[in-house]
């Protein structure tokens, strides 16, 4: 016979809760860049879309720490579709308040951000995608990049169910 304890109710409630609260995301990962990310370092997610006729929105994830010295973050997001068609975007992100306070969630000196990418976006070709991000940054007056931008510890790509009304 199947016994109903109150902890194991307690954390079936709570199993259910992580599950279901994120009902609307398709796809989600992240990629460690240790010890700074690297002007060169391009981070490559590989994605396979549920369908090709519903739309998604789609995001750039970030964690930064306090190492972070910009109040900004300039990348370069590359998606090249199944049969070979290129779309690169240069983006550039608010990361931090005039007063210096990081942008993003989190209490502990690690800030998640999630930056949105694209709106409504048809996959309509079927296959795999490459979604290719690169930093970008460069300091005031500088022409070259910032070689080692530090404080950023991962990079993410995420895919969702645009929101019903």
């Amino acid at each position: 016979m199947l016994r109903i304890t109150k902890n194991s109710l307690l954390v079936f409630l709570l199993v259910f809760c992580v599950v279901s609260c994120d009902e609307n995301r398709v796809f989600d990962a992240y990629k460690s860049v240790p010890n700074g990310w690297h002007k060169d370092s391009v981070v490559n997610f590989k994605i396979n879309p549920p369908d090709t006729i519903n739309p998604y929105n789609l995001f750039v994830n970030l964690r930064n720490t306090n190492a972070y010295k910009y109040n900004n973050l300039f990348l370069i997001v590359e998606m090249t579709f199944p049969h070979g068609k290129t779309i690169k975007d240069t983006l550039e992100y608010r990361m931090a308040e005039p007063s210096g306070k990081f942008l993003g969630t989190g209490t502990t000196d690690t800030k998640e951000n999630k930056l949105w990418y694209k709106e409504n976006v048809v996959f309509n070709e079927a296959g795999e995608y490459n979604v290719n991000i690169q930093h970008a940054m460069r300091e005031h007056g500088k022409v070259n990049g910032v070689v080692k931008l530090e404080g950023i510890t991962d990079v993410g790509f995420r895919i969702e169910k645009p929101l019903q009304n």
